[in-house]
């Protein structure tokens, strides 16, 4: 029986049993904006039924059980076979197969299949960040394979299957398949050409045997992966199944599973090759080429991700501040709370507006996309991510000591917000990824500046920030050293060109002046009093 004392009062109801697409008003007006009229009403529809299941209380669940019971190595079964397994909670591949047949593996199959794509990632990241790991590498894995016309004929309906087929069996007998990667090893990391893994060609053409580990190879339980080894002819991109076609496993000796710091429900794992039969992609000496169109999907799943996962913070900070009361009145309505709150739900408003802008470039796919991809992927995926976790850890303190309890919500989504950072090439190889297509690429920088010359003349603030970046690459000699700098400013500057056009004035002006006027703090919390905060807190407040 409850004591005498204990009446809850004060506390706001759960943030569950709503539609997360089209409660996210920015989210929604991007994907109208980006796709062509006749295919709306199709998307509309598809992107508010994953958005009711992902704010559904079942699906919640869900994600924190499969964030609380993390997966499992199974090395050798009871008789001492070596099976190499990983077995997961239900909840994982409830997740995960929601997932695929929304088609979150399917964008190229389908008109403007990125910006719907792109828009069911950044929403499905928030009922639990860990599944999107498969669906990813799955999606991306696509443009590499292409390198070979015969095997992306084979695979390639396989991986944009909508369908979730779990169990390790051969690929050709799976209605869908999902896909990993394995790169990076101990004594390179980010120098992915510093591997040591060797490439020993057999007699069939094409094939040959792998010897060698990969340090970080995520999602262990695919039924293929793509990685990199030393072939004869040089550092080769390979397709390695989990299964050979005649039913036996390949040797894929999971070592370990890594105790990571978020991201837990999602596998990564340290491997050995030892005799692992493999298929050649691409040319010899070829395969950073060739895996470079899985990496650039990647990097800008991790900008969807890292935006999926700040506007879940912003609008459980919202919604928390909209019911509790403090000091006389709703926190939502306090000056200095409702100014945390704007500064907050502007950085979430221009990650998503950056992010399915360059999906909508991929759905394009001219010579000028495909440029303004090659600078702008990397920039926004070094600063995109980078305000993942000050966003994430901010929205947790909007709820005060709440916001520090596991039942909240909020320590899940702080321990993922570094991650996107991390994964895909850290915060320095994104900056140096720039610097390389400034300095090989013009049409790139080109594409950058006819995209936001087409704000100019909106906004004196961003016209001043344009002045000054053309300064900043105006010399671009021994640039290495404030390359993290100029990255910044070349992500800022393409922020507001977008917001200045496609969002509401409260929006684009808060934007403008904290982040290129210079009128505001280093932390939340320090826009403008003046401008008009009460509309850009309302625009992020999702309605339950």
């Amino acid at each position: 029986m409850a004591g005498s004392t204990h009446t809850v009062t004060n506390q706001p109801p759960p943030l569950a049993g709503y539609d997360v697409f089209t409660a996210d008003r920015a989210l929604v007006a991007a994907v109208e904006r980006h796709l062509a009229p006749e295919l709306h009403e199709e998307a509309m529809a598809g992107l508010s039924g994953l958005g009711r299941s992902c704010g559904s209380a079942q699906v919640q669940e869900w994600g924190a059980q499969a964030n609380a019971d993390p997966p499992v190595l199974r090395t050798h079964d009871r008789y001492g076979h070596r099976i190499d397994e990983v077995d997961f909670h239900p909840a994982w591949h409830r997740l995960l197969g929601k997932g695929v047949a929304a088609g979150l593996t399917a964008a190229w199959t389908r008109p403007g299949g990125h910006v719907r794509r792109a828009a069911g990632f950044l929403v499905w990241t928030q009922a639990e960040a860990g599944n999107g790991c498969p669906l990813s590498m799955t999606h991306a894995a696509v443009p590499a394979l292409r390198a070979d016309p015969d095997l992306a004929a084979e695979w390639e309906p396989r991986l944009t299957a909508q369908v979730y087929d779990r169990g390790l069996r051969p690929a050709h007998l799976k209605a869908g398949v999902l896909f990993g990667m394995g790169m990076t090893e101990k004594q390179g990391g980010s120098d992915v050409r510093a591997g040591t893994t060797a490439a020993r060609p057999l007699a069939e053409d094409g094939t040959y045997e792998l010897t060698g580990h990969k340090w970080f190879c995520s999602a262990p339980m695919s039924d293929g992966f793509l990685v990199l080894a030393q072939a004869p002819g040089g550092l080769t991109c390979f397709l390695v199944p989990r299964v050979l076609a005649d039913g036996t496993r390949n040797v894929f000796l999971i070592q370990r599973l890594k105790d990571k710091l978020g991201n837990r429900s999602n596998a990564s794992a340290e491997v050995e090759f030892a005799g692992t039969w493999a298929r050649r992609v691409g040319e010899e000496g070829r395969g950073v080429r060739t895996v470079m169109g899985m990496v650039a999907a990647t990097r800008l799943d991790c900008v969807l991700g890292s935006a999926g996962l700040m506007r879940q913070a912003v609008a459980q900070a919202v919604h928390h501040c909209a019911h509790r009361e403090a000091f006389g009145g709703k926190l939502i309505d306090k000056p200095l709370m409702r100014n945390v709150l704007a500064d907050l739900a502007v950085e979430s408003e221009a990650a998503t507006t950056l992010a399915l802008r360059l999906a909508a470039a991929y759905d394009d796919g001219s010579e000028r996309e495909r440029a303004l991809l090659r600078l702008a992927v990397p920039a926004a995926k070094y600063w995109v991510t980078k305000r993942c976790a000050p966003v994430a850890v901010e929205a947790a303190e909007c709820l005060g000591g709440n916001g520090y309890v596991e039942e909240s919500g909020l320590p899940r989504l702080v321990r993922e917000s570094p991650l996107n950072s991390v994964w895909e090439g850290a915060g320095n190889v994104q900056a140096l990824d720039v610097l390389r297509a400034l300095g090989r690429e013009p049409l790139a920088l080109d594409a950058y500046l006819t995209e936001v010359g087409l704000a100019r003349g909106a906004d004196h603030r961003l016209d001043a920030a344009i002045r000054d970046l053309l300064t900043e690459l105006a010399d671009l000699e021994a640039a290495e050293g404030r390359a993290r700098r100029l990255v910044e400013r070349l992500a800022l500057v393409l922020q507001g060109s977008l917001l200045v056009r496609y969002a509401p004035p409260a929006v684009a002006d808060a934007f403008c002046a904290a982040r290129l006027g210079g009128d505001g703090g280093a932390a939340f919390g320090t826009l403008p009093p003046a401008l008009d905060l009460a509309s850009v807190v309302e625009r992020a407040r999702p309605v339950v």
